[in-house]
């Protein structure tokens, strides 16, 4: 393996370099090159007469503006991009011959875009939706797009019914409402038209539908795709990303109260990650299916509604992604980028999944007019390591200055260059599957069974995961004005569980199932559980209140125990600029409460200090924190004074106490209290509070008082 070969990822660096412009020093000039003198008033008759046409400048400055936008995606409009590299663990050539997949010290250039599907570039980024995670990978053999989802399944079967969805689920025609909600009528209109949805839609009502972040999600390929390996052997294949920080999720409070406070929040998370040095990683996993078990399973392996069960099908892990830098330019990379189902490199091929024979034509042709003709693979974020040599030609924004007479094959000219390379050369070659049929409009047969893995799904949900469940039904059905489409919404989920169906009936009003249809008996997959990830401490934000008096020594206490575990620290006060201690000890303010909020964070603390505790009880914001902490199931931590207030502003909730005994750590459901001039076991526990993410016991006390 070459030096070149080893260094992919500083060659596609060094190749948009040669594309970056800082400005940083130079003098200003028009597109051609041309100094300006004046790039603030136009050309006029007198200073104080009409602008003139003459005025070169002015023309081109303005119709660059005017045509600076391009059009929106028409799904996925809102996303991100980084750039990282990924790197196998083993060699697989029994496997696959994709040669970015044998080798372990290769690092493969990747750059990633996550987003949002359903809003348009404006709306916020902690909706209820469908997240794509869509890898680019620039290997030697060529670009390999992995467009995945952050869910394993889809709602439809086939890729006909892909624009009827997406007119369906977005704003609505009439009046552009809602924005990137499915909270409306035409898209559950269509979902009871079209039942093979009703897995996707448990997970898009799931827990996994409002992501903690980015860096703590999965991903999905979502369709079956083959590996082929030297000898032309196949097998079926799914793509997995495993998040090495564990998959977690928002609240539904909190995802709504985030998309006003800061709708970046998940943008703004990468890029803070990143810049602080704290790369998300993710490893990538295959399930794998030989061809002679294709039959062997109780659904279609092509079909995208379902998934395979990683207690049938293990995922085996094959290597590791980091995204370690950001991009330069939002519009030159994140927007420009194109990303299609149809980039493959040898070793990988397709199958006859009907959802991804679709979109491997709507991928290309919505990038035809998105970035205005065929010629956006020599866009720089799109241009592949390997070498380009084809008898392409002319079109829009054509980069390349091919040279010569000769743009067809075969030719007598140049000897038939360029020249095709053989399979044994690396040329690709599709895998020769046998096809035979009659043309017609039809589903197999094996297609039909649309309420199984919903169950799986759902009998898979821990009790905290079923119940945010429950109540995303009432918001969503919830909001439907037609109550026929509420009605029908409940008998179609009572095919895949009486007590789901029962509770999303009581919550929209209406009648509780007719149906008597047996509900799928499955055993619930572990896999499926999101309290069955990992769970970390390293990369939360805690957020500590001060003000004026607070005992600094409990304070760095905690800040040194936190910062060993990598946990980020943000001081909160009323006002910016310093906070002094008990000792007079000046301590930066970084954010006031006019500019953060408790969503922000992921736990909370405040220590002890008479003076400080005092203010405090008199700060609507600070009692406003302490509430929201803990209805979003979140550690809570006091120490000594700032007990009493925990105690006032909670007295329902906690069974927090004055007269709690001297060095007795308390802890009531993730809220930690202590009166002790030490904080060494406290920070601890804080910690590993922090790490198991929320406390669900919370809600079930907050019902009971209820």
């Amino acid at each position: 393996m070459s030096n070149d070969k080893q260094n992919q990822q500083d060659a596609k660096n060094q190749q948009l370099n040669e594309y970056k412009n800082s400005n940083q020093g130079e003098k200003m000039s028009t597109d051609q090159g041309i100094k300006i003198s004046n790039s603030s008033e136009s050309l006029k008759v007198g200073d104080r007469g009409p602008t003139i046409m003459e005025d070169f400048h002015f023309r081109e400055k303005m119709t660059h503006f005017d045509h600076e936008r391009i059009p929106e995606r028409v799904v996925h409009a809102r996303g991100f991009g980084v750039h990282g590299y990924f790197e196998p663990y083993e060699s697989m050539p029994e496997l696959t011959k994709a040669k970015f997949l044998q080798n372990p010290s290769v690092k493969t250039p990747v750059f990633v875009r996550f987003s949002t599907v359903v809003g348009s570039r404006g709306s916020a980024d902690t909706v209820r939706d469908v997240r794509g995670f869509a890898t680019k990978f620039f290997t030697e053999d060529g670009n390999f797009d992995l467009v995945a989802n952050n869910m394993p399944v889809f709602f439809m079967q086939d890729g006909m019914k892909f624009p009827d969805f997406v007119h369906a689920i977005k704003p609505e025609p009439d009046n552009e409402i809602p924005q990137a909600s499915a909270a409306h009528d035409t898209l559950w209109d269509w979902v009871v038209h079209n039942r093979e949805s009703a897995h996707m839609m448990l997970w898009l009502l799931s827990d996994r539908a409002i992501p903690r972040s980015f860096r703590m999600m999965e991903g999905f390929g979502v369709h079956t795709f083959r590996f082929v390996n030297d000898q032309g052997k196949a097998r079926f294949i799914k793509f997995h990303w495993k998040p090495l920080l564990g998959v977690h999720s928002l609240t539904w409070d909190e995802s709504q109260k985030l998309a006003g406070k800061n709708p970046d929040f998940h943008r703004q998370d990468l890029w803070d990650a990143i810049n602080n040095g704290e790369y998300p990683e993710y490893e990538l996993g295959v399930q794998i299916i030989e061809e002679e078990q294709e039959f062997d399973f109780d659904f279609d392996i092509l079909d995208s509604t379902k998934l395979w069960p990683e207690e049938q099908v293990p995922v085996k892990i094959i290597g590791k992604m980091t995204l370690n830098r950001n991009q330069d330019n939002f519009f030159s990379e994140t927007e420009q980028v194109a990303f299609h189902m149809g980039n493959i490199v040898p070793g990988i091929d397709f199958t006859n999944d009907p959802l991804l024979q679709g979109r491997l034509f709507s991928y290309l042709d919505t990038q035809l007019l998105r970035l205005g003709g065929p010629n956006f693979n020599e866009i720089p974020i799109n241009r592949p390591l390997a070498p380009i040599h084809n008898n392409q030609r002319d079109g829009f924004h054509r980069m390349t200055i091919n040279k010569g007479k000769v743009s067809y094959s075969p030719n007598g000219i140049l000897n038939n260059d360029p020249a095709t390379s053989s399979f044994i050369e690396g040329g690709f070659e599709h895998y020769q599957e046998k096809v035979d049929g009659r043309k017609v409009r039809m589903r197999s047969e094996s297609f039909k069974d649309h309420y199984t893995q919903a169950a799986l799904f759902y009998n898979s949900l821990s009790e905290p995961e079923k119940r945010h469940l429950h109540k995303a039904f009432h918001f969503e059905v919830g909001s439907v004005k037609d109550p026929n489409i509420k009605q029908q919404v409940v008998e179609m989920f009572s095919n895949v569980n009486h007590t789901l169906a029962n509770e999303i009936a009581k919550g929209v009003g209406v009648e509780p199932p007719q149906s008597n249809n047996q509900e799928p008996k499955v055993a619930p997959s572990p896999a499926l559980s999101q309290l069955q990830t990992k769970f970390s401490p390293s990369t939360r934000k805690v957020g500590i209140i001060l003000a004026d008096g607070f005992k600094f020594s409990e304070v760095q206490e905690m800040m040194n125990a936190l910062r060993n575990q990598d946990v980020h620290i943000e001081i909160i006060s009323k006002t910016l600029g310093k906070v002094h201690s008990d000792q007079n000890e000046p301590v930066n303010v970084q954010k006031n409460y006019a500019t953060t909020h408790s969503v922000m964070y992921d736990a909370l603390f405040i220590p002890g200090g008479k003076q400080h505790v005092d203010q405090l009880t008199t700060h609507k914001e600070a009692k406003d924190f302490i509430k929201d902490t803990f209805a979003h199931a979140k550690t809570l931590g006091a120490s000594n004074e700032a007990i009493n207030l925990f105690s006032t502003v909670l007295p329902k909730q906690t069974q927090l106490a004055n007269e709690q005994s001297k060095n007795e750590l308390f802890n009531d459901m993730g809220v930690l209290t202590i009166q002790s001039d030490q904080l060494t076991d406290y920070s601890q526990s804080f910690i590993e509070q922090l790490a198991n993410h929320r406390h669900w016991d919370r809600e079930l006390k907050d019902e009971k008082q209820a």
